[in-house]
């Protein structure tokens, strides 16, 4: 289970508990293992004697269990783990001393901001705080929106993650932090594996597939690294994880699990693959002016998220969940237009707040730049609006509250998101289909797309536990 408690106000999850609870397991012969163990022997050049002696012994051994017969067929479970550094978040990205305002992060306490007009008309911004001097700032138009949304929320933020830190305190899921550790970010280990948006580029040079080979289906338990096919949806139907090798990289595929590597120009495997989602979580590449600096990824513009296909690939009543910045032109984008373009009804707002592993904010609540949050929009999709919509007793679905939290320690590599699995399956029927568009990992259960979605699957992400003989 990632949800370490829940409360009227929301859930603390813990991200790391899920991701290894996954079902990182690879099965491979013990052959190869021995194999692989004489493999790696290395032998000097001055080539001693008894090196020579144990290497040979090993052949044969190696030898010996090739012809053992019935012994052959046993098999070690290797279990792969995600990395834990990559939720190392010790202390707030920004410490509370370099605000205008004071701010303790242990008791998330917060000082009050009042918004008043100078004479010109211009936002300006005050924070009150004890023993220090006011200061005030000017603000932009999209500056000041944000502040009035934060102003209405930060309440909520503030008193709901208290109650669940401090629940969560209680069952030891967070620790009070030693004076002498500090917050450093992880470096991203993965940075060497292959251009995955390059390599959808490239794929679209390939001779377009029938309808029948837009899928790969993977459903035998075997050790051998599996290729990927780029342009089909690729499935993994057994019960352990499988290798996958793409442009030389290794990546984890989690069992039970399917995925469409592609761009936004190459969703018609997707649609052709035939299944009707009960969840879509959307994680769109909002465009915004730290994306268009960094050159870290490509954006959409707002028609072209409203020409994702999710009234195709939406079920009845499907959940859709959507990812959605601080930016508020984002977010009354997907109120007043995208969600009325896709027939969803029912929308409401949901925060994901980021703490450090001793209950912090990981930004103070009222930094004037970021903030320790950021937003979900839920609705169900209405469908044909011409029928009338008539649930029987056994579809009806549990009513999506508003404004509810989701408090957790954030992964350092950027736009890894918590998961969702374990919440949203309260609001839906047993068993539904589950679909991630723009995802950059993998999860069991669900269906994964977008140009990175093996991104963060890379091996060098991951670390071994240990082998088990089964």
């Amino acid at each position: 289970m990632s949800i370490v408690c829940y409360l009227p106000a929301g859930w603390m999850l813990d991200h790391l508990s899920f991701i290894n609870k996954s079902g990182y397991n690879f099965c491979h012969s013990l052959e190869k293992s021995a194999q692989d163990c004489f493999d790696n022997i290395v032998i000097p050049a001055s080539s001693d004697t008894n090196l020579i002696h144990i290497k040979s012994c090993t052949k044969k051994f190696i030898d010996e269990f090739r012809n053992s017969g019935e012994k052959s067929n046993q098999m070690v479970k290797r279990t792969y783990l995600f990395r834990e550094d990559f939720f190392n978040v010790l202390k707030p990205h920004i410490p509370a001393s370099f605000q205008t305002e004071k701010h303790s992060g242990t008791n998330l306490e917060t000082s009050k901001c009042e918004q008043q007009k100078n004479d010109d008309n211009k936002s300006v911004i005050t924070v009150k705080a004890k023993k220090k001097r006011k200061r005030s700032s000017e603000l932009n138009h999209g500056e000041s929106d944000i502040l009035d949304y934060h102003l209405k929320i930060s309440g909520i933020i503030l008193d709901g993650s208290r109650w669940l830190i401090q629940e969560a305190r209680r069952n030891g899921f967070l620790q009070p932090n030693p004076t002498d550790q500090f917050y450093v970010k992880t470096s991203d280990r993965g940075h060497n594996n292959c251009s995955l948006a390059e390599l959808c580029e490239m794929a679209k040079c390939f001779v377009p597939m029938k309808e029948k080979e837009q899928k790969c289906v993977i459903d035998k338990e075997t050790s051998d690294p599996e290729q990927v096919q780029l342009i089909c949806v690729t499935e993994n139907n057994t019960n352990n994880a499988k290798m996958l090798t793409l442009m030389g990289q290794n990546y984890l595929f989690p069992p039970r699990s399917s995925f469409l590597l592609s761009d936004f120009s190459c969703m018609q495997p997707l649609l052709n693959y035939k299944k009707k989602y009960g969840i879509i979580v959307i994680d769109p590449p909002w465009e915004n002016k730290s994306v268009k600096r960094s050159n870290r990824y490509g954006f959409l513009s707002h028609w072209q998220i409203k020409e994702i296909p999710v009234p195709a690939l939406a079920a009845p009543n499907c959940l859709v969940v959507t990812w959605v910045t601080n930016r508020q032109k984002h977010l009354q984008f997907v109120k007043n237009e995208l969600y009325p373009h896709w027939s969803i009804y029912g929308v409401v707002e949901w925060f994901w707040v980021k703490i450090t592993k001793s209950g912090e904010f990981v930004i103070p609540l009222d930094s004037l730049h970021k903030k320790p949050y950021e937003i979900l929009v839920l609705g169900r999709v209405q469908g044909n609006t011409d029928i009338p919509l008539r649930l029987s007793e056994d579809e009806k679905f549990s009513a999506i509250p508003d404004q509810k939290l989701i408090v957790s320690v954030p992964c350092t590599l950027h736009s890894h998101k918590p998961p969702l699995s374990e919440i949203l399956k309260e609001y839906t029927k047993p068993d539904v289909e589950c679909l991630e568009l723009f995802a950059r990992n993998l999860q069991p259960g669900w269906t994964s797309w977008g140009n990175e979605v093996l991104k963060f699957q890379h091996l060098d992400y991951f670390t071994v536990l240990q082998d088990n003989d089964d």
